[in-house]
C-alpha cells in the first residue's frame, strides 16, 4: 500500500509531501505517546497514526525512517511543524476520522500492524506468545 491508497482509503489529505504520495507503507502503528513509539517499533516503512500533533512528531518519523504520519480526528499541527516535514520529507496526513476507524480501515484493507519490540513483562515470561 503506497500513501496515496492510505489518503483515499481514509479520507485523508496530504499536508506535506504530497510528492511522496508513491511512497511504500509497510505497516502502522497508532499512538498519542511518542515514547510508544520509540519504545515499541522496530522497522522502518511504518506509518504512525496520531492525535498528537506537535514537531515531536515529525522528529520522531524522521529518526525512526517511518513511511509518514497521519493524524487524526480533525488535528492539525501549526505551519512550523509541517514546514519542518516538509524539508525533512515526512509526509503529513490529516483526517476527521477516529483513530479506531482509521486503524481499522487501513487493517481490513491489508495494512499490517508495525512489528514491536517485546514488551516488558514478556521478559520475564519466556512463555509469552511472540509478538
Amino acid at each position: 500500500m503506497n500513501l496515496r491508497e492510505v489518503a483515499e482509503l481514509v479520507g485523508a489529505r496530504f499536508l506535506a509531501g504530497a510528492d511522496l504520495a508513491d511512497r511504500e507503507v509497510r505497516a502502522a502503528c497508532a499512538a498519542d505517546l511518542l515514547s510508544d513509539v520509540l519504545a515499541m517499533v522496530r522497522e522502518e516503512g511504518v506509518l504512525l497514526i496520531t492525535g498528537t500533533v506537535t514537531a515531536q512528531v515529525v522528529r520522531v518519523a524522521e529518526v525512526m525512517s517511518l513511511a509518514g504520519v497521519v493524524f487524526v480526528r480533525g488535528k492539525l499541527p501549526a505551519k512550523p511543524t509541517v514546514d519542518y516535514a516538509a524539508a525533512a520529507g515526512i509526509p503529513l496526513l490529516a483526517t476527521p476520522r477516529t483513530m479506531y476507524e482509521t486503524c481499522g480501515i487501513l487493517y481490513t484493507r491489508g495494512l499490517p500492524p508495525a512489528k514491536r519490540k517485546p514488551f516488558p513483562y514478556e521478559h520475564d515470561h519466556p512463555s509469552s506468545p511472540p509478538p
